[in-house]
């Protein structure tokens, strides 16, 4: 019906004096059956008809409150169509018709009429506004006795009891983003726009200066403080934590000293925004977690290579790490001072800094100080005071005074000056060397010489320039292969540059992975020798190399040419010698040599000559012999490895004689080095020593880390344990993680893991597994988190017989670790950073995604059908194919994200079980469980994030998630809800409407 037709019915009524339930009798009589009155404008058209003349009128206005207090049009009349402030009967009929309805709005209506009310809602927040605005000016302009007070009161008391509803302030906030999207069709709404709010609020503030009633002052300043608060609600964040440890930084930072020193910077950081954002950790405590887990890693790493890498990482990276952090947004306070404050903690842990100065044999915390500084990361002053300060506390520190101390030159100075060294030898090895190379030799003895090798990679590793350095030392590899009428010094050098960037690139991978190498293709778009060679024959952990492959079966000719000269010759020969070739057929050869030795052709003195002649000259011709023995070895029982063996303990052994190449010793320790990391596993099933142990000689880091003879399930289940009880993970510990993780497989360890954690029934061990069990993830973020939220945890929320593990504190745990897993891997994932050790880890596939998870609603996936074997609603709990299409639809379809890749596959159908787990009517510890994930996805939630897990999750999950008491919240609903989209605005109106 027009609203001409309702006009007509007023006029009627009030020339006809009907009285308020006349009224509502006849108008319901006359109009058809299920007419929506807001949708008829009855509440406008009411107030329109009783405002015409100079007072209200009491008759309609009558009609109006009878229909406000039968519910009959309730949505609409906040809406104030009525800007003369000057009627000041008219205003007041209207704060009281106000004050009927203004505490308890609701609308349970269509999501349309919840979005009008929202309008109406600002409207009416305009409306009030100006009207303080109004009587301010007045009062400000004829003074407190001119009567405005009241009205100005009035309006403040209207004001303060809408606002202080947190439901109405959220209602509000979509009415603002609905107003950024669309232009009000309705004339009567053109007031309702943020922009006038704004101004408005302007008026008012201006309006109480000068003001002398304190107590209405007051009271008018917190409701413009609550109108200011309404686009912030979703930046309003709980308290954060009271405890100081945080075991998550500290184990992600030890994970990543210890195995990701190539990584790059801004994943890091990023990963420890993450950390720091949901776990809202105070930057201070964050900074000061950082330092503390760098000091640990310092004084417990083992000597040699590793003590070198963390002092790279403290010392070189974390402060780049800093410096990146400093630009994300921390807070209130500037990020140097939080820096300071970190600095002033860690001043008082004064045994850890002690005990780090004993291991580094200097003033550890002094060099960060100047680091920091030079960075910007600490003012001159700050600098100067923190150095005092810790210059008083090591007079009563004890150190070592030893003769043999003071003359060790400590590795963090020695690191500080590497990192300049790295460059100038990128620029060194990068000129033209053909016309004389003998001078690139200077340069690369200096760097083979002590462990200068070692503090020049943990440099490049650390500043992110190993590659280009790899890169250097793989171009200045195949330099030798160009060869022109060479005399006997020439070819020296050529075979010494060969051999020396040989033995540089095998090391920089057993140190740091062949990542570095292979991750960036060679520019020239020929595969050069070593990455041939790298990827086709280096023995790697976890890599399995088979003897009889074509790449160590070269041309017949040329190994028998090599057989011969390695038989014959009484030492190698150099001039016209192409090292590359000799590299491809050294294993050919050495299976020759060995076939012969076992069936007694050779004697063992002929066999001792030929390794003396492969290892005589050139070291990398013992290398690629002994990777061949290593792969030939796995192959043989334990029975038939001694000769085999015998012949690699040959090669390690050095040569003592006159005729040695330059830098011979420095090479064979390096070579070593490699040999030691190639054998010590097919070593190690035997039980042989690879070589006589030799006086403070270190052992191999980090291996034989497993007890033997002991279930790998028992040995995962202690070294968490023995991790639980300490509060933190030590680098030991990662890389027994990290074995298990290989040779148990993905499933197995998550799983397993997961069951810990599930035991844990105290509150506070609870989370303290959760925080360690978050940063042990990181070991393989990506593929992990697919199993625990694509089959793990579907699982345990299908199953009935699991459901009491959920129960609180284990499940509240348990959703905490999954919404940390998936926020964590959809940020890294969607922005490609997963690290080097994550990508070159063996993929397993579990399951085909595409057939646990199919793409379309046509066919019914295993997770559904696993929900539908375990409920009696096959309704509720059925396929998605047999359910409406608006009950899956998300807004990640709306935003077109690809349901093709496996995550975002593995979150859109945990949200599917999720949102059949609210339908269905069977409650317990797994309904608590989904409480407890959703609400940890609120707490997570970044303001303003397009794009998070959340998107995933079906609308009409809303509708049930309010049923829950725990999220039964404005804000929450906000939060859920992707406001970006119309239907997301709709869906949120709705629900907080009906709170």
């Amino acid at each position: 019906m027009k609203v001409v037709n309702l006009k007509q019915a007023i006029l009627q009524a009030w020339k006809e004096r009907w009285s308020d339930y006349q009224w509502a009798i006849n108008i319901k009589r006359n109009f058809p059956k299920g007419a929506t009155w807001d949708y008829l404008n009855l509440a406008e058209a009411l107030m329109e008809q009783a405002m015409i003349g100079p007072s209200p009128n009491p008759l309609i206005l009558s009609y109006l409150k009878y229909s406000i207090s039968s519910q009959v049009s309730m949505k609409w009349s906040v809406r104030m169509p009525f800007d003369d402030f000057s009627r000041e009967l008219c205003v007041k009929s209207l704060l009281e018709i106000m004050e009927m309805f203004i505490h308890r709005l609701s609308c349970h209506g269509k999501a349309e009429e919840c979005i009008s009310l929202c309008r109406a809602l600002l409207a009416a927040v305009v409306w009030l506004l100006q009207g303080c605005a109004w009587y301010g000016e007045r009062i400000r302009e004829q003074g407190e006795g001119a009567g405005g007070e009241i009205s100005l009161r009035a309006c403040q008391e209207r004001l303060e009891g809408l606002l202080l509803s947190t439901k109405n302030r959220a209602l509000i906030y979509i009415a603002r983003l609905e107003e950024q999207s669309l232009i009000f069709s309705s004339p009567l709404c053109s007031l309702a726009s943020w922009s006038n709010v704004e101004q408005a609020v302007v008026r008012v503030s201006e309006s109480l200066s000068g003001f002398t009633n304190q107590t209405l002052k007051g009271k008018l300043e917190e409701c413009l403080s609550l109108v200011k608060s309404i686009p912030q609600m979703l930046a309003v964040q709980s308290d954060p934590p009271q405890h100081t440890n945080f075991p998550s930084v500290h184990a992600f930072i030890m994970l990543e000293g210890t195995m990701n020193l190539t990584g790059e910077i801004q994943p890091m950081v990023e990963q420890l925004m993450m950390i720091k954002r949901m776990q809202r950790i105070p930057a201070p405590l964050f900074v000061l977690e950082i330092w503390k887990a760098c000091f640990t890693g310092l004084i417990e790493s083992p000597e040699g290579t590793e003590e070198l890498k963390w002092t790279a990482f403290t010392f070189l990276k974390i402060p780049q790490v800093l410096l990146r952090l400093k630009k994300y947004p921390q807070g209130e306070k500037d990020f140097m001072e939080d820096v300071n404050v970190a600095f002033e903690y860690l001043l008082k842990l004064t045994p850890l800094l002690d005990k780090a100065d004993q291991r580094c044999n200097c003033d550890c915390l002094s060099l960060l100080l100047q680091e920091c500084n030079k960075l910007g990361l600490l003012s001159e002053s700050n600098t100067a005071n923190l150095t005092a300060k810790r210059a008083e506390d090591r007079e009563y520190a004890p150190r070592l005074k030893t003769a043999e101390n003071a003359n060790i030159q400590p590795n963090p100075g020695l690191i500080l000056r590497a990192e300049p060294t790295v460059t100038n030898i990128l620029k060194t090895v990068d000129a033209d060397h053909s016309k004389s190379p003998e001078g690139l030799l200077g340069v690369l003895g200096h760097m083979l010489s002590g462990k200068s090798l070692d503090l020049l990679l943990a440099a490049a590793a650390a500043t992110g320039k190993l590659k280009s350095f790899a890169r250097k030392f793989i171009k200045l590899n195949e330099f030798p292969k160009h060869i022109s009428g060479e005399g006997s010094k020439s070819a020296s050098v050529r075979a010494l540059l060969f051999d020396i960037s040989f033995l540089m690139l095998c090391h920089v991978v057993q140190t740091y992975g062949s990542e570095v190498i292979l991750s960036d293709p060679s520019p020239s778009g020929e595969t050069p020798f070593f990455e041939t060679w790298l990827q086709t024959c280096m023995p790697e952990e976890g890599k399995t190399l088979n003897p009889d492959h074509p790449c160590f079966r070269p041309e017949p000719g040329k190994v028998e040419s090599l057989v011969a000269l390695l038989n014959n010759s009484s030492e190698m020969k150099l001039v016209q010698m192409k090292w590359h070739e000799i590299c491809l057929c050294t294993p050919a050869a050495v299976l020759e040599v060995l076939n012969a030795w076992e069936n007694g052709v050779l004697s063992v003195e002929s066999v001792q000559k030929i390794t003396d002649n492969i290892k005589g000259k050139v070291c990398s011709m013992a290398i690629c012999a002994v990777a061949w023995l290593v792969a030939h070895v796995r192959m043989l029982g334990l029975d038939e490895r001694e000769k085999p063996q015998t012949m690699i303990r040959q090669l390690m052994t050095p040569l003592y004689g006159e005729n040695m190449l330059q830098f011979y010793n420095e090479r064979v320790l390096i070579m070593n080095s490699i040999l030691e990391h190639m054998c010590a596993d097919v070593f190690q099933q035997t039980g042989v020593a690879l070589r006589p142990a030799m006086e403070g000689q270190e052992p191999m880091p980090y291996r034989g880390l497993l007890p033997p003879r002991e279930p790998i399930c028992g040995a995962l289940s202690r070294q968490f344990r023995a991790a639980l009880r300490k509060g933190w993970v030590d680098s030991r510990a990662l890389h027994l993680f990290e074995s298990l993780l290989q040779m148990g497989g993905v499933f197995w360890f998550t799983n397993n893991l997961v069951k810990e954690l599930l035991k844990e029934t105290r509150k506070e061990w609870a989370t303290r597994a959760v925080e360690l069990l978050y940063s042990i993830f990181c070991l393989d973020t990506q593929q992990i988190t697919l199993t625990l939220l694509g089959h793990i945890l579907p699982r345990l929320l299908t199953d009935p017989a699991h459901w009491h593990s959920l129960a609180d504190p284990p499940g509240k745990a348990l959703a905490k670790l999954a919404v940390w897993c998936a926020l964590s891997s959809y940020s890294s994932h969607h922005k490609g950073q997963a690290s080097a050790r994550q990508r070159k880890r063996q993929r397993e596939d579990i399951e085909d995604y595409n057939s646990l998870f199919p793409l379309d609603d046509t066919q019914p996936s295993k997770l559904m059908r696993l929900l539908s074997s375990h409920e009696d609603e096959p309704s509720v709990l059925s396929s998605p194919g047999d359910r409406s299409m608006s009950s899956s639809l998300s807004a990640s379809q709306l935003h077109t994200v690809n349901m093709r890749d496996p995550l975002n596959r593995v979150l859109a159908n945990l949200f599917l079980l999720i949102s059949s787990i609210l339908g269905a009517k069977t409650a317990g510890p797994h309904t608590q469980f989904v409480q407890s994930f959703m609400e940890e996805c609120v707490e997570c939630l970044e303001q303003g994030s397009r794009g998070s897990i959340l998107q995933f999750m079906p609308f009409t999950m809303v509708s049930e998630l309010v049923k829950l008491p725990g999220l039964a919240q404005p804000r929450v609903v906000l939060a859920i809800t992707d406001l970006t989209l119309p239907l997301g605005r709709r869906v949120a109106a709705k629900a907080i409407a009906t709170l």
